[in-house]
Parts: structure tokens; sequence; C-alpha cells
């Protein structure tokens, strides 16, 4: 989003829940051009100076704890951070200058146990887990605010969003760092889950692209972003590994201890609504983002081994 923005001239404030490490790579590049700032997701009034400071006329709140293995750990901290840190912003906003566009990192995981496929904004909520609580929550509060209180507050319910800065926690990434460990002779083997989950995976920077043309519109809303098409974690597997001459059958080991219970309905996102009203399209395939992942973790390994 960041590097998007840049393109366009905006000024990027970085703002982080937490102190900023002193080693993020994946922001390396940035450094120059963002300046960064912490706040703690209770500190409201911190919020509100800040807003006068800056004065931003967009936010965009991507922030959350969002890896499998937390989705269960700590539940009061995922509702502070992925909930409750969303209405303070919200009603910083009202307060400070509503005039200020803002822009919701809802997600996929709000449908849950979805009753039917594929999901799109007229479709009912169901999460199942403590981070799909918090998400609709915040996106509810979003709607709220949008509705009683004239803010231009929109939730972009996000599908999955890959690219090679995805933790290597998540499934993709830990597939697409995994096939660069074993084709560069550091590991050799690779264990996941259920290999038969699917989610509907897109490009990651076609999303954020997505979002800054929700807060150009001339009416805030709600809109799904996705690309329509599910795909298996084996698909996933087999075009990695087949991207660097190996066959996933030879590495690939199921764990069960890391499988997710099965879904009533494929997790799959109708992205109608964003096409129609902001002629909005994905641009990178399934395979290409793949191949991306992929090729930015044997290019990272061969950087740093060397």
């Amino acid at each position: 989003m960041a590097e998007l923005l840049l393109e366009r001239g905006y000024r990027v404030i970085g703002l982080s829940h937490s102190p900023l490490p002193q080693a993020r790579p994946w922001i390396e590049h940035l450094k120059k051009h963002i300046e960064f700032t912490s706040l703690p997701v209770v500190d409201v009034p911190a919020f509100q100076r800040l807003l006068k400071e800056y004065c931003p006329r967009e936010i965009y709140n991507l922030g959350g704890r969002a890896s499998s293995a937390q989705l269960f750990a700590d539940p009061v901290l995922t509702g502070e951070v992925n909930g409750m840190a969303v209405l303070r912003m919200l009603e910083s906003i009202r307060i400070t200058d509503p005039t200020i566009r803002f822009c919701q990192a809802s997600s996929s995981e709000m449908f849950g146990l979805a009753e039917s496929s594929p999901q799109n904004e007229q479709t009912s909520f169901r999460p199942r887990n403590p981070y799909g609580v918090a998400k609709l929550f915040a996106h509810e509060m979003v709607r709220t605010y949008r509705e009683n209180f004239g803010l231009l507050s929109c939730s972009s319910i996000l599908f999955n969003h890959e690219s090679p800065r995805r933790s290597p926690e998540l499934v993709t990434r830990k597939i697409s760092f995994g096939v660069a460990k074993i084709k560069a002779g550091l590991a050799d083997s690779l264990a996941l889950g259920s290999l038969d989950a699917t989610r509907d995976w897109g490009y990651a920077p076609d999303y954020v692209r997505a979002m800054w043309l929700m807060l150009q519109a001339d009416r805030a809303d709600d809109y799904v972003l996705a690309t329509g098409r599910s795909h298996s974690v084996r698909e996933f597997c087999q075009v990695a590994f087949d991207y660097v001459g190996l066959d996933y059958r030879d590495y690939v080991q199921v764990d069960s201890a890391v499988e997710r219970s099965p879904e009533s309905f494929t997790r799959v996102g109708d992205a109608t609504k964003a096409q129609t009203v902001l002629g909005w399209r994905p641009k990178v395939s399934f395979p290409e983002l793949v191949h991306i992942m992929v090729e930015a973790d044997l290019a990272e390994l061969e950087r740093t081994c060397v």
C-alpha cells in the first residue's frame, strides 16, 4: 500500500501498534520515503493528536493479528487489535475531522461457516474464531459510523491476498519458502496440514489498488475483493514445486496436528460489485502469484546464504 501511495505522490505516514523493530527487511527500501511512528491500540488521545499533527486525508488500516497460530491464542488481545482499535480510530476521526476517508481491511474469515458459495457483500457472516469475530465487530462499526455519523468509511472484505512479504507462518509463504529451501538443499521435506483445503488466493498489490480505488469513489461503501477462483493447498504445492523442477509428492508431508476443520462451502469471493462500481479486476493469475513468491524466496536465500 505504501508503495502504491508513494507512486501517486502521497506523503505517507506509517503507523504501528507496537514499536517498530530495527530490522524489517520488507520495508528497508521505504525507510527514506515514509515517516514512521508507533501508537498503542488503547491510546485514543494520542491518536487524536496524530490526526491533528498530520491532517491525513486518507487512512488505510491494515493492522491485525492474522496467523493461524494466533487464531485462538490470546483472544482478548485479538479483540483489542482487530476490533476495538478500529472503533477507537473511527471515534477519533469523528471527533477530530470527519472528512477523513477511512478504509478498513476486513476479512473473508468473517464468512466462516458460510451457508453459500461464492460469497459476496450480501452473504451472511458466520465467523468461527476470535480473529473473524473481531474483524466482524470492526466491519460493522465501519458501517455504523458511515450510516450514523456520515463518515467516509468503508471496508474491503479481503479474500486471501498473498505476496513474498507474507509471514512464513502462513501456508502460502510456508510453501514458497519451503520449496526454496528444498531446492537450495537446506531442507528435505515440508510439513503441511490438509492439502485439500481451498482458498481464493490473489496477489496483494492487486488488492491494495482496489482499496485505493474505494477511497477515490464519490460514495463510501463496502466491497468484496477476490479473484473468484478457488485453489487447493495441493494445487499451490504442485505449481510451486513444478516451478523449480520438483514433484511435490516427493517432499510434502501431511501433519494432522495443524489441520483445520473442513468447511461446509468453498471459500471463494464474488467481486462483481468492485468490478462494476470501481472498475477493478485482479491482474496477476494464480500461477503467476505462486511463481512470484517462490522466485522471491529463492532470491532471498541466495542473498543470505552467500
